[in-house]
């Protein structure tokens, strides 16, 4: 007689595994989506020429491997911040859901469900986030200035050393921004995409389901989130002046320095690389996510 799991084993595993769900299908879409994200960043850092002329940039300076520097970061990254918003986001979904007696959530409790995770979970991927854009930006560098970091460990040991614990969290705050929008767009609009296309006669849980939601999150992630990515990834990169000062004191003074001098398109830079990056991250990750829920489901978990 096969053994029944303890009911304290099955409320553990039922409260961990929207975390555990949400990290692994994370990491799976940042390993097919690193060398698109390489591109956007090397882009946003004044690269010039087409996403294919810069990537063939990349590979002619560091082989194919340099479209995949940063990756050990990626994955944690993942780990960490994908983890926490996807679990939060499927917490505070099932209790608003009991608490609107089973009924479908309305989009802005939809909205509001997802920026709460996003926020919450950047804040925990931070760190690995930091160290990404830093791994990533490094060979844009004059010589002299690069960092040449071993690996995402070396790297994070080494801006301790340099800047203290607090500068795990540089850009903290526009990232955190970054992705509540990301997630509101994110989330909101999968959930709210799939119960449409179930309502206009679609199979539920179904490949069309799954596939369409996936894919119009994706659209709107990205197209929410740009403008505080490009914010976010100029004030990790920034360096100091020759007085010492910053080019940027804030977040918000990045941006209206930006948008005075550069104008609102700026905000948009990369725009076409930066959805064809986020927009297949959304959908396999939301994918993935669902492959994975399926597969427990049949293997009784």
């Amino acid at each position: 007689m096969a053994d029944v799991p303890l009911p304290s084993t099955n409320t553990v595993w039922k409260s961990v595994k929207p975390f555990l769900n949400g990290g692994l299908s994370g990491m799976l879409a940042t390993c097919v989506i690193q060398p698109i994200d390489m591109v956007k960043v090397r882009i946003q850092l004044g690269a010039q020429g087409s996403p294919l002329t810069v990537a063939s940039n990349i590979i002619k300076d560091g082989g194919v491997g340099g479209l995949y520097k940063g990756l050990s970061a990626g994955l944690l990254r993942q780990a960490t911040y994908t983890t926490a918003r996807l679990g939060i986001f499927q917490g505070l979904s099932d209790y608003l859901k009991k608490a609107n007696e089973g009924k479908p959530l309305p989009l802005w409790q939809k909205a509001a469900a997802g920026l709460t995770a996003g926020g919450l979970g950047a804040l925990v991927g931070s760190p690995a986030d930091l160290t990404l854009i830093r791994m990533q930006a490094d060979a844009t560098l004059p010589l002299a200035s690069r960092r040449n970091y071993k690996g995402v460990g070396d790297a994070m040991v080494r801006i301790v050393k340099e800047d203290g614990a607090v500068g795990l969290f540089r850009g903290a705050g526009p990232t955190v921004v970054r992705a509540m929008a990301l997630n509101m767009g994110m989330l909101a609009s999968n959930d709210q995409a799939k119960e449409m296309l179930e309502a206009a006669g679609f199979e539920k849980n179904g490949q069309a389901v799954v596939l369409g939601g996936a894919t119009i999150a994706g659209f709107f992630a990205a197209a929410c989130s740009l403008p505080f990515d490009f914010v976010k990834t100029r004030i990790q990169k920034m360096e100091p002046l020759p007085d010492g000062t910053f080019p940027y004191k804030s977040p918000i003074d990045c941006a209206m320095k930006t948008f005075t001098h550069e104008g609102p398109l700026k905000f948009y830079t990369g725009f076409p690389t930066y959805c064809v990056r986020i927009a297949p991250h959304v959908a396999i990750t939301l994918v993935m996510l669902e492959a994975i829920k399926s597969y427990q489901a049949k293997i009784g978990l």
